[in-house]
């Protein structure tokens, strides 16, 4: 009688690869996308989940609640929604620490996705903030803090790992999606014809600020150097591409005689002979449509005197193509510069000469092919060899 056989026992298999994303903002769920999507072409079956806007969702990401959820700008804003951020966060924490992932990936945000590193770090999950907070311009000594949330930290700017490097903290320099999004040489031609903009016309992109606040501040301080120019440039089209319906309530008012664009930021700058903007994102954006640009800016008096008084600044540059060619490429008129008279001045020089701008888009050629390194691609691969062999 043949003795009895147990049976074999099968092999278990293998649990996929989890991630977890989670983006607070537009920009965010944008990069999160790009993201998703890079992951899932390197790892098929890969499990995400977060919080995640639409493009997120649609990229596959399982979304745990809305990044609408930390669309919280503002000292008064944040306070008033405080309670609720704070019961957000214990509810992701206790989430993905019942999900187990394999890394957690905090999409910029850092007052929100720090806090949650720190503590999903601290329970054994691998953690990598992606997008560093702006260390280069102040208050360096965050890098410490940064270090001790994230096992990584993804830079979209190569002058960021090098200071990571000083505090012994794992910074991987990824590019800028943005520069991956813009082509070497924009068309234009076709932007002006998907506009609507006469094709030899002068054209002046205004772009006064992304948030209500900056709106209010620099808005009619650019409508009235738009008028100034007109004096002197009689043809000129002035358009204004608005960054959301608030923003565009607040600056129509003073903008009687501009054309107001309810987004297609990207397009406009394309289309202008020159852009007049303030400083931040829209400066690195004008620098990748390879355009002559003019940086005003102003914050509250207060604050400035604060940060001057305390020393929390460390730069000398303020708009991004300066910082990132660490020579001074285009004009900045900040705080008590910034006038109508001077912002004029500035634009009509460089609609007037077209030789002055030269050497700046030169320049701008060389800052973009710096910055398009596929980033999508280059976070996927960093986050994956972070989260270990499958």
């Amino acid at each position: 009688m043949a003795p009895d056989l147990a049976p074999t026992p099968t092999a278990a298999a293998p649990r996929p690869l989890r991630v977890a994303l989670v983006a607070g903002e537009d920009s965010g769920d944008l990069l999160g996308a790009d993201l998703a999507r890079a992951l899932a072409a390197r790892v098929p079956g890969v499990e995400i989940a977060g919080m995640a806007g639409p493009r997120m969702s649609a990229a596959g990401v399982s979304p745990w609640w809305p990044a609408s959820e930390l669309a919280v700008m503002g000292l008064v804003e944040v306070l008033r929604h405080l309670p609720r951020l704070l019961r957000l966060r214990r509810a992701l924490i206790e989430r993905v620490t019942a999900w187990r992932p394999d890394v957690y990936v905090g999409i910029d945000a850092p007052d929100f996705n720090l806090g949650v590193e720190r503590r999903l770090r601290s329970r054994g999950i691998r953690t990598v903030h992606y997008v560093s907070p702006s260390i280069w311009a102040w208050r360096e000594s965050r890098v410490r803090t940064i270090g001790a949330c994230a096992d990584r930290v993804l830079c979209l700017f190569p002058i960021e790992p090098p200071i990571y490097a000083r505090h012994r903290v794992d910074a991987r320099f990824v590019g800028h999606p943005l520069a991956d999004a813009f082509p070497p040489e924009p068309d234009r031609a076709a932007a002006r014809a998907a506009l609507g903009l006469p094709p030899a016309a002068p054209v002046l992109a205004v772009l006064p600020g992304s948030r209500v606040g900056e709106v209010a501040r620099l808005g009619a301080i650019f409508a009235d150097a738009v008028e100034r120019l007109r004096r002197t440039h009689p043809g000129l089209v002035a358009i204004a591409p608005m960054a959301n319906a608030r923003c565009r309530d607040v600056f129509a008012p003073v903008a009687e005689r501009i054309r107001l664009l309810d987004g297609r930021s990207h397009e406009a700058m394309v289309a202008a002979d020159v852009v007049l903007l303030a400083s931040g994102t829209a400066a690195l954006e004008a620098m990748l449509a390879k355009r002559p640009m003019v940086v005003g800016y102003r914050i509250a008096p207060v604050t400035h005197f604060i940060v001057r008084r305390l020393g929390l600044l460390k730069i000398d540059r303020y708009s991004l193509p300066n910082v990132l060619a660490g020579e001074p490429l285009v004009p900045e008129l900040m705080q008590h510069d910034c006038t109508p008279e001077r912002l004029a001045e500035a634009v009509a020089r460089l609609l007037d000469d077209p030789g002055a701008s030269a050497r700046m888009l030169t320049r701008f050629h060389e800052l973009h092919e710096s910055l398009r390194r596929g980033a999508s691609e280059r976070a996927a691969e960093a986050i994956l060899e972070l989260a270990g062999p499958r």
